[in-house]
């Protein structure tokens, strides 16, 4: 790998779970480990102080072993162009029954981020959790200061619901959120 890009021969036999647009989703591997790493540190300003994507091989170990939990799910939205991967989107505090729902999280990487690869990815992952994993509900809970995740919640659907204060503790304090959902879409009456 050169760059954190990988060559066409690399990643032709990645198989991903969904493309389209600019982006592909796959499953993050151990062996994406220095790529995943050398885009976090990249990208360290664009995500403060919004969240704190793993930046060493010990956290990504870490961040593998949390979304494969049964209760989570991880997803690298990769450039369709050259494999390399542009962002990644995580599902977390799955549950089924009947809510059928999750915590959707996401972040894109430079050079990526503004480009349409974060929309388009998060896209796919929403399709891939509506259908293949059977989710109905998926919540986004975003600080009010970044307006590029708002932005992207309102370009996909999501609906604003509410607001939580002190809801999440991120970068050394509690942090209000605006809770942001989306539904699968309701089949017509049979």
């Amino acid at each position: 790998m050169d760059n954190g890009r990988a060559g066409r021969s690399e990643w032709s036999a990645v198989r991903y779970l969904r493309s389209g647009g600019p982006a592909a989703i796959r499953r993050p591997r151990p062996t994406d480990v220095d790529e995943f790493v050398a885009a976090a540190r990249r990208s360290r300003d664009l995500h403060h102080p919004w969240l704190a994507a793993p930046t060493s091989p010990q956290e990504y170990d870490n961040y593998l072993r949390r979304i494969r939990r049964r209760d989570s799910a991880g997803y690298l939205i990769c450039d369709r162009a050259s494999g390399a991967i542009a962002g990644y989107v995580n599902i977390s505090g799955i549950v089924l029954g009947a809510l059928r729902g999750g915590y959707l999280g996401y972040a894109a990487f430079e050079p990526y981020s503004g480009t349409g690869h974060a929309s388009a990815g998060i896209a796919l992952v929403i399709d891939h959790a509506f259908t293949t994993a059977g989710l109905h509900r998926l919540e986004a809970n975003i600080q009010p200061g970044n307006e590029p995740s708002r932005r992207v919640a309102r370009k996909l659907g999501f609906r604003l619901e509410g607001f939580s204060p002190d809801y999440l503790f991120i970068d050394g304090a509690w942090r209000d959120h605006e809770r942001w959902a989306i539904t699968a879409p309701t089949p017509p009456p049979a």
